[in-house]
């Protein structure tokens, strides 16, 4: 990977960063590199739900994007293009361990109308003896999104844990927006169904 950069994250921009990386400038991307590897790893965790594997995925999708990165042409932001690197590459990982998620969807065949503010986490304040509850309904949490497929997995993480707006999501899968708010509301219903008894506490 490419040497440690002294350039503060902060103070210069991706489009500025990637033109100087274009240029053969390693440190500025590894400015790059420093600013999304954590996003890029939590991606990849949490569609394999393999800490190592993730790690590796991770790094072979940003020496991916190094080596692809003269042919980026800018139309579309850095992130989403590395997005979709890293998302080709634990979807070929998956396809070669042949994972398979419980309760496939075919989102085409949907006639739900979703609701664009409908919950996909249990509501409510937490137990007065909350340090155990919680670390316990957090464990319970993360493997029921374990047992969703990987297209649903991936809209939940990119909705509910990085906070990503709907269009956001469409643009990064890529997907219509439609398909987006489908995968989100049959993840969400599942999610529901394995932790019901976390949902009626919780109302």
């Amino acid at each position: 990977m490419p040497a440690s950069a002294s350039t503060d994250p902060g103070e210069v921009s991706d489009l500025d960063l990637v033109k100087r990386s274009q240029s053969g400038d390693t440190r500025a991307f590894d400015v790059l590199v420093t600013r999304y590897r954590g996003r890029i790893y939590a991606m990849t965790y949490h569609l394999i739900q393999n800490e190592t594997e993730a790690w590796d995925l991770a790094q072979e999708a940003f020496i991916k994007a190094w080596r692809a990165l003269p042919s980026f042409k800018h139309d579309a932001g850095f992130y989403t293009w590395l997005y979709r690197i890293a998302h080709n590459v634990s979807y070929d990982w998956l396809r070669k361990k042949k994972i398979q998620g419980d309760g496939e969807f075919d989102d085409e065949r949907t006639e739900h109308r979703i609701a664009a503010g409908a919950e996909a986490t249990p509501r409510g304040d937490p137990a007065p003896d909350a340090a155990m509850t919680n670390a316990e309904l957090g464990q319970r949490i993360q493997e029921s999104i374990a047992k969703l497929s990987p297209e649903h997995r991936q809209v939940i993480v990119l909705r509910e844990v990085e906070g990503l707006a709907y269009e956001e999501i469409a643009a990064l899968i890529p997907c219509s927006l439609g398909t987006v708010m489908s995968r989100l509301f049959y993840a969400r219903k599942k999610l529901q169904e394995q932790l019901h008894d976390v949902y009626e506490t919780s109302i």
